[in-house]
């Protein structure tokens, strides 16, 4: 094995740059080619057809079967025209990616009149593909194979590896959503209706409010050989042993530098895929990390969006292999260096142009901000738990708090001058009239060549889970490998229904003659007096911050299984009933998917570091012990060796870490057969959690002090200093 250590070393050293060429040097020319947006219907669809679809999209209405087979037939022909040969329904299962099956356009003619391309309407709406191996949590028996995809109209279809893709819910043949998609909608739709309603009350020309994301996404890359020669990257997706190099990331000297040219080279690749896909990348860096690298796009509306960083990641993958890379999405692939996030960027903003989350320049624009704020701080701290259970995931759980990433308790920041404005509203400063925000405010540095710098209303803090950047949120718990819609489902239903509630409230004041101004600004105190406790501009990393939070009431708890448990209780039951997110019997499906998948990834772990350590760590060490006590015989003999000799104390260390792992091996299989003996999912997940996790860890802690023992040329397993520095 160290043999092909060195082998997969030498790959690496030599790897070169991938030449790249864009199609064309402006990427307006090409943006957008592989997908069906409203160019392309107006190009293939016939004029009424086309009015009458964009017409239903923009309205969010469904489509009849006529339309749809004139628009299957529009749609097949510009497939064919670029070189698809096959059509899919593409989903999202609850296994945090993608799922498709592909059929050929080719059907029987007429009278057996030969092979003809043929591609309905039906066939458009609605597939059956298989439903009996997806994770269901119990909505579906193994027996009861039958599910159906359905069309969503307002994600455009694309090209992708040669299949027309059509983005689709997944649902049960009982009508239950067996994914990510269907309940992403029935949040957005919620946060229309609710954000629409509040938002009449300014301006009764508002049709309809609009949930927008923004995500940024970090990932590591590393040499497919060097990848290859490390079978835990390759089962987990992250290293489950290795010691941390000298040098790591100390001096931050890869963060914002200059990207290596390899790895610019994918990058140039991967944004041309994009581009093609209508994947709007906008930003690319390096980040903190040796080898770690963040992509973010253009902000788009929240369900294409999503959408949008799902194909990405799959994307990102074909790319990275062309290039000679693994791309790793993994939350924590290296221990000790910074892990990888994805901050979801959200916002609301109104179909007439107006972002909720911004400041006006008028005192009712700026009541109506506030009131958005309102609502949003209410409704995080009502359902903090439940916010925090949206982010929790066996991967995410080495991430947070590690003075990386926000702590697993959510807060929120708001930044000076807002944190003024809510202090005057809720009688904590002298107010001085109406609700007004100072524009950008000059600083000036004195230096001939450097203009004015323009401040914006608030800075950043790194250490806040949920943090107000000025006109948006930015949601910094979610782990890079997930899914967006679970972050986004929470947090579109849990205000969405705070909306609701202080739109009744709101009306109630009005119908007893109170003035517009009136009746919000005392909904707005009630709330932000509520809200208190979930603001935190402090530092989210200082030792005092957990005890703090458990007496304001905030949510502590840092086991992921226990965080899942927020899905279940009586308030989050009422609240997905109420807004017709979840049914019941989802939401308990829901809480049995995250449970069984942590027990899965757990279970892999612990089985995929057993043989790293019975089949490549112990045979390597016990043979080097014994090259050691060789030595130390022959020295004795000739009278040289002493017994507290350099060599006979690194013998003995050796000893230790060896039987150390052999205790905590025989102790994790008892802890296996313990967790799996359990009743139920949930207890499974709470044994692994302390039971199993534990013993993981004790047996990377001896095999990472067996690396600094063993020869250099007889470990195994590539080092941290060549997975991390090695582009």
């Amino acid at each position: 094995m160290s043999h092909l250590r060195f082998k997969q070393i030498e790959i690496a050293l030599n790897r070169e740059p991938f030449d790249v060429k864009p199609p064309h040097p402006d990427p307006t020319v090409y943006f957008g080619q592989h997908v069906f947006d409203q160019k392309k219907m107006a190009t293939y669809l016939p004029r009424d057809a086309y009015e009458e679809l964009t017409a239903a999209i923009k309205g969010k209405r469904a489509i009849g079967r006529e339309l749809a087979d004139v628009v299957a037939q529009g749609m097949k022909k510009w497939a064919m025209d670029n070189g698809a040969t096959h059509y899919t329904h593409w989903f999202h299962p609850l296994t945090d990616g993608t799922a498709e099956k592909h059929d050929s356009f080719i059907g029987y003619a007429p009278q057996g009149k030969g092979i003809i391309t043929d591609f309905s309407g039906k066939l458009l709406i609605q597939q059956e593909p298989d439903a009996s191996s997806f994770p269901s949590g119990g909505l579906r028996n193994t027996f009861e194979a039958r599910g159906y995809t359905a069309w969503d109209i307002s994600s455009p279809a694309f090209i992708h590896n040669g299949a027309l893709c059509i983005p689709t819910i997944f649902i049960a043949y009982s009508g239950e959503s067996l994914d990510y998609k269907t309940p992403l909608l029935r949040a957005l739709n919620c946060i229309d209706r609710a954000g629409t309603k509040v938002a009449r009350l300014f301006d009764p020309q508002v049709q309809h409010v609009i949930s927008y994301l923004g995500w940024e996404q970090e990932y590591f890359l590393i040499d497919e050989a060097l990848f290859a020669a490390r079978p835990d990257l390759v089962m987990t997706g992250r290293t489950l042993m290795g010691h941390e190099s000298a040098k790591n990331q100390q001096l931050d000297d890869h963060y914002f530098g200059s990207i290596p040219m390899r790895v610019q080279r994918f990058m140039e690749d991967l944004e041309i895929e994009c581009y093609q896909l209508g994947i709007p990348l906008k930003t690319k860096h390096n980040e903190v990390a040796p080898n770690q690298f963040e992509l973010a796009p253009i902000y788009e509306e929240a369900n294409l969006s999503n959408d949008h960083n799902l194909l990405l990641m799959k994307v990102m993958a074909q790319v990275a292999r062309r290039h000679k890379f693994r791309a790793i999405l993994h939350e924590k692939p290296f221990a000790g260096i910074n892990g990888s996030g994805k901050h979801n960027n959200w916002s609301l903003g109104t179909d007439t142009g107006v972002q909720l989350f911004k400041p006006g320049k008028t005192p009712m624009q700026n009541l109506q901000f506030i009131a958005f704020i309102a609502a949003t701080m209410a409704a995080v701290h009502k359902h903090n738990d439940l916010v925090k259970a949206s982010i929790a995931t066996a991967n995410n759980t080495h991430r947070l708090g590690a003075n990386e990433a926000p702590p697993a308790i959510i807060s929120i920041f708001l930044g000076r001058q807002l944190s003024k404005v809510i202090d005057q509203i809720t009688g904590h400063q002298q107010a001085d009239g109406q609700i007004m925000f100072s524009a950008k405010e000059g600083l000036n540095l004195q230096m001939a060549q450097i203009p004015e710098i323009l401040l914006d209303n608030t800075d950043r803090n790194r250490t806040s889970p949920f943090a107000f950047t000025g006109n948006r949120f930015e949601f910094r718990a979610v782990g890079a490998s997930a899914n967006c819609a679970s972050a986004m489902i929470v947090l579109n239903t849990i205000v969405a229904d705070q909306l609701n509630a202080f739109h009744q409230a709101v009306t109630a004041h009005l119908e007893q003659g109170d003035t517009l101004e009136q009746a919000v600004m005392e909904q707005v105190q009630q709330l932000l007096t509520q809200a208190k406790p979930i603001h935190f501009d402090g530092n989210g990393y200082s030792e005092q911050w957990p005890q703090e939070a458990a007496s304001r009431g905030l949510d502590t708890e840092n086991s992921v299984p226990r965080m899942i448990d927020a899905y279940s209780t009586p308030k989050a039951r009422a609240l997905f009933e109420r807004t017709h997110v979840f049914s019941q019997a989802e939401i308990k499906a829901r809480s049995e998917v995250k449970w069984e998948t942590y027990c899965k990834k757990i279970h892999i772990e612990a089985s995929v570091i057993a043989d790293l350590t019975q089949n490549h760590i112990l045979p390597v060490a016990i043979r080097y012990q014994n090259i050691l006590l060789d030595n130390v015989l022959k020295l004795k003999a000739l009278g040289k060796q002493s017994s507290t000799s350099p060599v006979n104390v690194t013998i003995e260390h050796i000893a230790e870490n060896i039987t150390g792992i052999d205790e905590h091996q025989r102790l994790l299989t008892q802890a296996i057969e313990h967790a799996m003996a359990q009743p139920d999912s949930r207890l499974q997940a709470f044994a692994f959690a302390s039971l199993v996790v534990p013993h993981i860890d004790a047996i990377r802690h001896h095999v990472d002090a067996l690396e600094l023992l063993v020869d250099d040329e007889m470990w195994p397993l590539p080092k941290y200093r060549e997975l991390l520095f090695i582009r």
